[in-house]
């Protein structure tokens, strides 16, 4: 079936853009948020994805504020043109690479938002990231990074609008697409292979660049993805410097899975060592805000031709061993020598993983 973006050069097979190359149900593609005030007045996220061969697109906008994460959702039929819209929330492309904006209009919930992330750096590449189960790709996707601002307005349900200052707020944002496990998966005749994974994600913001770590482990601490940059500040374009391997430690909260606190040494290729960043804690928003493992709008389920929710909870009230409340970003100021920033920690554990304590499939770090 053509689409409209037929008529454009931008053709990867001989067939319409409209038809994926792969049959694979989880091939997917996604647009992801998030954004703070600096000195932590509210963190906000957003998400949108695209499952070509589920016919579903779905969306999520989310904010934290005075202790409380609001979020609403979306998920519905994917329209033919790929049309980044579904129910109240549609994400516009300003000028490719520069500006994106996220609107959400009036809905039952009543989160609404208009704001736009502004670049404060180039976009950059991040590895292919590959995982193999019983010769079954479950994960083979690219992803882009950047850092930047917000500006616009967001009204709570509350009642409470929040005016977003650029000079006020930092932001990372991410495009990923190819092949993700997420959705009602198709049954096969595998033994069940118990999941492990360790993820730790680090866009960092300072007031003279930018810095990088993404990486996962596996259970015994063998790394086996990587990427560590310094990224310069537009209107600066040349190419970020790529870093060594890098180090982390981290202190766990007593019973969960999220950071009391943090360290990362960053290593440069020619054997000398940034000043260790020291990350001071503020607080974690669950990613299940922007439907990463919500238990209603998990990424890529089927709610037919549209449905929307919303909630509203303290940040106090989320279980942190149930596994919607495992995938977290944890906002924090950050120090590197005499450098002060602010950013994000991700942290994504399910399974074990010696180097850090951690045992079971979600259980709390026991110490």
């Amino acid at each position: 079936m053509l689409s409209p973006f037929d008529d454009f050069p931008i053709h990867q097979t001989p067939a319409p853009i409209a038809q994926p190359v792969s049959a694979d149900p989880n091939h997917y593609d996604r647009y992801w948020f998030n954004g703070y005030d600096i000195e932590g007045e509210f963190f906000l996220g957003g998400a949108m994805g695209h499952y070509p061969n589920r016919g579903v697109i779905d969306a999520a906008f989310s904010i934290v504020h005075d202790g409380v994460e609001h979020s609403v959702f979306a998920s519905g039929r994917m329209p033919t043109d790929r049309a980044t819209q579904v129910g109240p929330l549609r994400i516009e492309i300003v000028e490719p690479l520069r500006a994106v904006r996220y609107v959400v209009s009036e809905n039952d919930h009543g989160l609404t938002a208009d704001v736009t992330f502004r670049a404060r750096t180039e976009a950059i590449e991040e590895p292919r990231q590959q995982i193999v189960r019983n010769n079954v790709p479950m994960m083979d996707y690219t992803r882009l990074t950047q850092w930047g601002t917000w500006e616009g307005t967001v009204t709570l349900p509350t009642g409470v609008t929040l005016e977003l200052d650029p000079s006020r707020t930092r932001a990372t944002r991410d495009r990923s697409w190819g092949v993700r496990g997420v959705g009602q998966q198709a049954p096969t005749n595998f033994e069940a292979a118990e999941m492990q994974i360790f993820w730790l994600w680090a866009p960092l913001n300072f007031d003279d660049c930018c810095t990088h770590l993404a990486l996962f482990e596996r259970a015994d601490g063998e790394r086996w993805l990587e990427q560590a940059l310094i990224v310069p500040l537009l209107p600066d374009t040349s190419e970020p410097e790529h870093l060594a391997r890098s180090e982390y430690e981290i202190e766990w909260v007593p019973g969960r899975r999220e950071m009391a606190s943090a360290r990362l040494t960053l290593n440069r290729k020619d054997g000398t060592s940034l000043p260790p960043i020291e990350f001071e804690k503020l607080y974690t928003f669950r990613m299940r805000g922007i439907g990463y493992t919500h238990p209603q709008f998990s990424h890529g389920s089927n709610h037919g031709e549209l449905e929307v929710g919303g909630e509203s909870i303290a940040l106090d009230d989320f279980v942190p061993t149930d596994p919607s409340s495992i995938h977290i970003q944890t906002l924090c100021k950050v120090r590197m020598g005499d450098k002060e920033g602010v950013g994000v920690l991700e942290q994504l554990a399910f399974g074990p993983h010696a180097p850090t304590g951690l045992t079971g499939f979600t259980d709390g770090f026991a110490g």
